[in-house]
């Protein structure tokens, strides 16, 4: 590699070449890469340009300025934890994936209502009112975070007198609860990935530049009825989510 002699912005040229190098290990995770004064005179290129390739690495997570020490190549750690997102019983006791993390605080219990985004999941209009709770998890093992919400429908939690009184309760007790009400539970999930709001960044301790993973499980009953939503969401960073697979018979299988 050269002085620049390509078409196109300078900095995304810069920003190009470093990142081959990256992709090449010429530069290994971890490794600081050449100063801004090694880059200036690698490439022929302005200090204002060698910032704005650096600035535009560091967004694609390419890399990490410390401050007082200049640019490292950014390790990518094999996820720390693998959750698995399967839901068993045994008898009356259901248990989840992440049935034995720690809660890190108390939960957070109150009211809100159907969004844009909740209502057609739960098939209710907006506006109309739910429970709300928010609990902030950890791994026991290696100390991952998660951020779990459920969002409970009134017409639900009436239909059971504990839960009416206590929307907090465990999400397993709530299946054991609802089970006992009448209801044959199935579930449904799906697995987003987005950037963090700057609330999520802060409590899942998630670095700059990474995405989180966003599973959304709706638990259906009686004729395919959603009766609550769960919501969790960990860093991408620290974590895989892990899923059992069966073959259906054609008959079974339903659109999602």
């Amino acid at each position: 590699m050269g002085e620049i002699q390509r078409p196109g912005a300078l900095y995304q040229q810069v920003a190009a070449e470093i990142r081959n190098g990256i992709a090449q290990g010429e530069y290994k995770p971890g490794a600081p890469l050449p100063s801004e004064t090694q880059l200036i005179e690698r490439y022929g290129v302005s200090r204002p340009t060698v910032r704005k390739a650096i600035a535009a690495l560091r967004a694609e997570g390419l890399i990490e300025v410390i401050h007082g020490k200049g640019s490292y190549v950014r390790a990518l750690p094999a996820p720390a934890v693998i959750i698995e997102r399967t839901v068993t019983r045994s008898g009356k006791t259901f248990r989840t994936g992440h049935h034995d993390w720690q809660q890190a605080e108390a939960p957070t219990v109150y009211r809100t209502t159907t969004t844009a985004t909740t209502a057609p999941l739960l098939e209710l209009a907006e506006g109309e009112a739910l429970f709300a709770v928010d609990r902030l998890l950890t791994d026991p093992y290696t100390g991952t975070p998660a951020l779990h919400r459920v969002l409970i429908p009134f017409v639900t939690a009436d239909e059971t007198e504990r839960l009416a009184q206590a929307p907090d309760t465990e999400p397993e007790q709530i299946y054991a609860l609802l089970t006992k009400a009448g209801h044959e539970l199935t579930w449904d999930e799906t697995v987003s990935a987005r950037m963090p709001l700057p609330d999520e960044r802060a409590a899942l301790q998630v670095p700059d530049v990474t995405p989180i993973l966003h599973a959304s499980r709706l638990t259906r009953g009686t004729d395919q009825r959603p009766l609550l939503l769960e919501e969790l969401r960990t860093g991408a960073d620290r974590a895989q989510l892990a899923y059992r697979i069966t073959a259906d018979s054609p008959r079974a299988l339903r659109a999602v």
